[in-house]
Order: C-alpha cells, then sequence, then structure tokens
C-alpha cells in the first residue's frame, strides 16, 4: 500500500478548500492557510490522515466484512462505481434511502423483490399477463435496480461506510452514528467532521481529487483481501498436515508394537527355562578310592 506524497496531492487538487464564509470552524486543525478568500488544507495532514484510514479499512477487509461507498453528487458517481466494483464493494450513487442502514430489513425486502420479479420472467409468470402489467412490473424493477442493485449482495449492515462530501450525505453519516458504524470520510472545509471517525480532509468537489483518495482505499482494500484470501489457504495446508500427522501416528505406533512384538519372540527361546514339572536328574556316584592294606 502507497499513499500519495504531497506533490501528488497537490496536482490533484485536494488543497482546495471552500470560501472563507463557508467554512466549519471545527475543521479548522485541517486548514493551513487563506488565499484570495479561499481556504487551503494542510495537505501533510491529508496525507497523514488517509494513510490511517487506509489501514483502518485493509484490517475490516482483511476480517472479511463489507465498506458501504457513499457519493449521489455528480463528480463522484462514476469514480465510486468503478473504484466500489474493482473491490467486489457494495456503493450508492443515487438517493440515500432513507433508514436504509436503521430499516435495513425493509430494504433487504425491497432486494428481494427484486430477485422475485427476475423469476417471473423467467418460470413463465409474464406470459399469462397483460401487456400493461408487464409494463409496470418492468418499470419497478428498473426503478429497484437504479436504486438497490449496488447492493444486491449486502445480505447484512455494513462493517463502515465511506462517504464523499459529508455535508451531503449527512442522513447516511447519522444513521451510521446511531448504529455505531464507524465513518471515513472525505472532508471539506464547508463540512463538520465531529460525526466522521476517520476523517480526510481534501477537495471533495473535484473528480481527480476523490479519485486519487479512493484510489488509495480502494488499493488497501484489495490488499486486505488478498491476505485474506493466503492466510485462509495457509490454514487449510496447515490443518491438512495435522490430519495427515495424526493418520500417521496411529500407522507408526502399530509398526512400533510389531517390531517390540518380533523381537520378544526371537530372545524368548535364548532365555527359556525349564518345565517346571521335570526333576532335576540323579548324580552318579563317586567312585570310591582304594583302601589301605
Amino acid at each position: 500500500m502507497q499513499t500519495p506524497n504531497f506533490d501528488q496531492l497537490l496536482d490533484a487538487t485536494c488543497h482546495f478548500g471552500h470560501l472563507k464564509r463557508k467554512w466549519n470552524p471545527a475543521m479548522a486543525p485541517y486548514i493551513f492557510m487563506e488565499r484570495n478568500g479561499i481556504h487551503i488544507i494542510d495537505l501533510y495532514k491529508t496525507q497523514a490522515k488517509l494513510e490511517e484510514a487506509a489501514v483502518a479499512l485493509k484490517n475490516i477487509a482483511k476480517e472479511g466484512k463489507k465498506v458501504l461507498f457513499v457519493a449521489t453528487k455528480k463528480q463522484a458517481k462514476q469514480v465510486v462505481e468503478d473504484r466500489a466494483t474493482s473491490v467486489g464493494m457494495p456503493y450508492v450513487i443515487e438517493r440515500w434511502p432513507g433508514g436504509m442502514l436503521t430499516n435495513f430489513p425493509t430494504i433487504r425486502k425491497a432486494v428481494k423483490k427484486m430477485a422475485a420479479i427476475d423469476k417471473m420472467a423467467t418460470d413463465g409468470t409474464f406470459d399469462n399477463m397483460s401487456k400493461r402489467e408487464k409494463l409496470q412490473i418492468t418499470r419497478q424493477r428498473a426503478k429497484l435496480e437504479k436504486n438497490l442493485g449496488s447492493i444486491a449482495d449486502l445480505n447484512r449492515l455494513p462493517s463502515a461506510l465511506f462517504v464523499v462530501d459529508v455535508l451531503k450525505e449527512h442522513i447516511a453519516v447519522a444513521e451510521a452514528n446511531r448504529l455505531g458504524i464507524p465513518v471515513f470520510g472525505i472532508v471539506d472545509t464547508n463540512s463538520n467532521p465531529d460525526n466522521v471517525d476517520f476523517v480526510i480532509p481534501a477537495n471533495d468537489d473535484a473528480s481527480k481529487s476523490i479519485d486519487i483518495i479512493l484510489n488509495t482505499v480502494c488499493e488497501a482494500i484489495k490488499e486486505g483481501i488478498e491476505e485474506r484470501k493466503i492466510e485462509k489457504i495457509d490454514n487449510k495446508d496447515e490443518e491438512a498436515d495435522a490430519e495427515a500427522a495424526a493418520e500417521a501416528k496411529p500407522r507408526r505406533t502399530r509398526v512400533r508394537r510389531a517390531r517390540v512384538a518380533d523381537d520378544a519372540k526371537e530372545e524368548a527361546p535364548a532365555n527359556e527355562e525349564a518345565p517346571a514339572n521335570e526333576e532335576p536328574q540323579a548324580e552318579a556316584p563317586a567312585a570310591e578310592e582304594p583302601k589301605a592294606e
């Protein structure tokens, strides 16, 4: 994972904030100076905060959890869609459906309805409908796809939220805060960073600025996913080795016992004692010496 340096962030216009009269005083720690009535963001702090956020997102992805990307502003839609799709993460680039997090079961019902309509199209149910009914259902399916198609695979609440322009997406941030879901956000000088867990101070209006930041965090997520795959392979290898060792242990024990038994059989004739019921043979009488005359 490589964080963009100062010059790269400068070229991507990450340093441009909003007009001074539109600023949020809570962003003061991240503002470097004012020039021509416009606040300039401190890119050294942007770089440090971006690296911190990337490490946290990498750990989340490494645990197999999902990060929901949210960006409904025109400049960010395509960038978010491309980057989130590349790492297999859900995203929202159309209108944020109110209660998407706090009323998640209802959202899941709408997603299941989409799947039910698809099933109707394949099992022949459409053939028994009038043209008008088909048109109504098709339009309903298109509307659901536009708003919820990108979260069709999100079966549970996300483990984190990544927001572009936390001021515009304040409803999404509020829902995440209510549920205790950590929020990562690109925060401009007109926004409040207090509701964001991982603040990335940067220009949230320029496509270049959004792209360079999203590219960094998505690369970190990709690394986390790859590390998770490698760990799974290593764990499977360890389990296979353990099973092989467990199977080989009884076999070695049986071989050892067989060898001990064979050795015992070979030593048995040499150490065998005489039968207990046999009486010892009487010794022959000694020859008498001749008496002296």
